[in-house]
């Protein structure tokens, strides 16, 4: 089978929040939330024993959000967020496994990239889209420079250790598709349950930096 076209998943979306669910009514919620503020993507992470759950309940109460599933590490968790219902996932790294995988699913999945090596593995593979991790302690932008030439057809997800200022670095660079950052759901936030807070962030990520 062919890729999925994980850009034309997006749709554009140019910020996808990152987030660790604590339960599902809270995921719902934060979803909610983020789509309220005009924020069309949310990476739901698998860490912790409610992930599937969370992104299943999300993709039936927030159908106009696409739902992913992020720190997807095999073949069984790729078709185990299938059939939860995300619509793309996303890998700290790439194996030969998961790239194969990823080709079999009816989903987008972004390889996660690190070295040119890697890149070139995913490229072999089909995929254009990658995830770049961990962007800050790899010195993601100045990567980025350098793959402009040898890799000029691939697009990148930076994501890690991001923060709203360094959003805008990382959103300026020709062959950055969307970044993934979690300030858009700071930890604070979701202990006390304010949604109003989460959706004025997406709000304030739309205007600043064209995320919708």
């Amino acid at each position: 089978m062919s890729v999925v076209d994980a850009q034309v998943v997006l749709d554009g979306e140019r910020i996808v929040p990152v987030y660790t669910p604590a339960s599902v009514a809270e995921a719902v919620a934060v979803a909610t939330a983020l789509r309220r503020g005009g924020i069309g993507a949310i990476e739901v992470t698998l860490r912790t024993p409610v992930a599937l759950a969370a992104i299943a309940a999300i993709a039936e109460a927030v159908p106009d959000i696409a739902v992913g599933a992020g720190t997807v590490l095999d073949a069984e968790q790729l078709r185990a967020v299938q059939h939860a219902g995300a619509t793309f996932a996303v890998s700290p790294g790439c194996t030969p496994e998961l790239l194969q995988a990823g080709r079999d699913a009816a989903l987008a999945y972004l390889p996660g990239v690190a070295t040119g090596s890697e890149v070139m593995a995913a490229l072999a593979a089909g995929y254009r889209l990658l995830k770049l991790f961990p962007a800050e302690p790899i010195n993601a932008l100045a990567l980025l420079s350098a793959w402009r030439g040898p890799f000029a057809q691939v697009r990148f997800c930076p994501t890690g250790g991001i923060d709203a200022t360094r959003a805008r670095d990382y959103l300026r660079q020709p062959n950055v598709a969307c970044l993934g950052g979690s300030w858009l759901t700071p930890a604070d936030a979701l202990a006390q349950g304010d949604w109003g807070r989460i959706e004025t962030l997406a709000r304030e990520a739309v205007a600043t930096l064209g995320a919708g």
